[in-house]
């Protein structure tokens, strides 16, 4: 079927969504883990985390590049093809925008390009304040731009006003400690964690165990903090992801609903593995389950009663108005099961590399890693993104068809006048943009990460300054 002008405003707007997102927890867990290596750098004095600063360094520089030059576009978006969402909600999204565009570029990027050119000019510890305060400003910047996704999630702290009737922001304080956005940041710093770690994991694991090893003990260090900081993050976004199911089933009933493709309102209700759907929708035909476990997951009891699609349509066609309110079940069921089993795996190999380089074995060259870890060492990184991918489809997708929960739908949203091929040619060419930038980084990732930790006598010029040139 040819896709119509919203569907392919949709689609524009989630390559544009997701690319710029392969970006940001990348950003954020780099910016963590420079500073932290850093600070064990002034505590210790030791050289390897020198060298690790200033590689992890590098790695954030061209992240973070990237990461804005797509953020732009993405908020161009709103302008471009969904001026009628913006016309109607802008006095809410406009503040936390504006916000975090200065974040972004008055916080995040000065501060970077102070540590930046700050190596060797500024005295030790401002020095590391200012990639600090990198850091904690991408923490700010991502809750203030979760506490815009959250308002579609969960509609708070606006009123209609009566003369324009477009949504006006009552109180910011409120938009930001929407408990949909409390919710969703510690999950989304979470995964943001396992991002990182599982790049660091990868570059240091094959430094140190690739044929040609140099720097053995430095790369040896990266691979467990990476290790390390995916296994964290796993933990964590287990955690948090448990406490923001069942905040989403309190406000969204049908996204949980759809996550089990769950028809019928049922208690002790059962989590699937794996189902096989009728076509045309309705109950599953084959399942393997876990019996209670989506009450658990929705509400935190064995015996809770879950809503099914069926009562919730039924509910909805009487408050709202006629229309269908489910959203497309098969992609809600297996992005929520991809989402997590793509996570656990990435939380698994890492636990497992952990394992088998204790007790200083990643050092002790007759005890090599097994062959198969080896091997899926490359592919790590991929995991971790890719849950990050899934759960942000799950999300907006079995949000459908609103825009708004309740307020608008996505049709709405528009702009008006709109044509499809406007649209074709914008995509085309953002995607055809898109993958060449995403060539770039991952050329210049593979370059950093296979050139030799530069010693400390031929890492400086003038005032002690590292060179950082392959960072541009």
């Amino acid at each position: 079927m040819a896709l119509d002008v919203l569907d392919l405003t949709r689609l524009q707007f989630a390559v544009v969504t997701i690319y710029h997102y392969f970006f940001v927890p990348l950003s954020i867990s780099l910016a963590f883990a420079t500073a932290g290596l850093q600070t064990a750098w002034l505590r210790t004095g030791a050289e390897h985390y020198r060298q690790l600063t200033l590689l992890v360094g590098k790695l954030l520089m061209i992240t973070f590049a990237v990461g804005v030059v797509t953020g732009l576009v993405q908020e161009f978006q709103f302008g471009f093809g969904w001026s009628a969402f913006a016309r109607f909600y802008g006095d809410v999204f406009g503040p936390t925008l504006a916000i975090e565009g200065m974040l972004a570029f008055f916080l995040e990027a000065t501060f970077l390009g102070l540590w930046y050119f700050g190596w060797g000019q500024l005295s030790q510890r401002l020095h590391l304040a200012t990639i600090w305060i990198v850091a904690l400003g991408t923490l700010l910047s991502a809750f203030i731009v979760l506490a815009g996704n959250s308002f579609m999630q969960n509609p708070v702290a606006y009123e209609l006003d009566p003369v324009t009737g477009r949504a006006r922001l009552t109180s910011f304080v409120d938009l930001a400690l929407n408990k949909v956005n409390l919710a969703a940041f510690p999950h989304t710093m979470s995964g943001a964690l396992m991002v990182g770690g599982a790049l660091l994991l990868t570059i240091g694991a094959w430094r140190a165990w690739g044929r040609h090893a140099h720097d053995r003990a430095a790369f040896a260090i990266l691979a467990r903090l990476g290790a390390w900081m995916t296994v964290a993050g796993g933990a964590l976004t287990a955690i948090t992801g448990d406490h923001l199911g069942k905040v989403i089933t309190e406000v969204q009933p049908m996204k949980m609903a759809a996550a089990e493709s769950l028809y019928s309102t049922t208690t002790g209700a059962p989590f699937s593995l794996f189902a096989i759907g009728k076509v045309g929708g309705g109950e599953p035909f084959f399942s393997i389950q876990v019996p209670h476990l989506l009450s658990i997951l929705a509400k935190g009891s064995p015996n809770a009663t879950v809503q099914g699609l069926d009562d919730l349509q039924a509910q909805y066609a009487a408050q709202y108005g006629p229309g269908s309110y489910i959203p497309m079940v098969p992609v809600a069921f297996w992005t929520f099961r991809l989402m997590i089993g793509a996570g656990m795996l990435a939380a698994g190999l890492a636990l497992a590399y952990l394992w088998f380089t204790r007790r200083g074995r990643d050092l002790d060259l007759s005890r090599p890693l097994p062959r198969w870890l080896l091997r899926v060492v490359p592919l790590i990184p991929l995991l971790p993104t890719a849950a990050n991918s899934f759960g942000w489809i799950f999300t907006e997708t079995a949000r459908q068809p609103w825009i708004a929960f309740g307020v608008s739908k996505v049709a709405d949203g528009i702009s008006p006048g709109l044509t499809r091929s406007e649209v074709m040619v914008s995509l085309l060419a953002f995607s055809a943009l898109y993958g060449l930038l995403a060539v770039i980084w991952l050329r210049l990732v593979l370059q950093l990460s296979r050139e030799p930790l530069t010693p400390a006598e031929t890492a400086t010029s003038d005032d002690d300054a590292p060179d950082l040139t392959p960072a541009y």
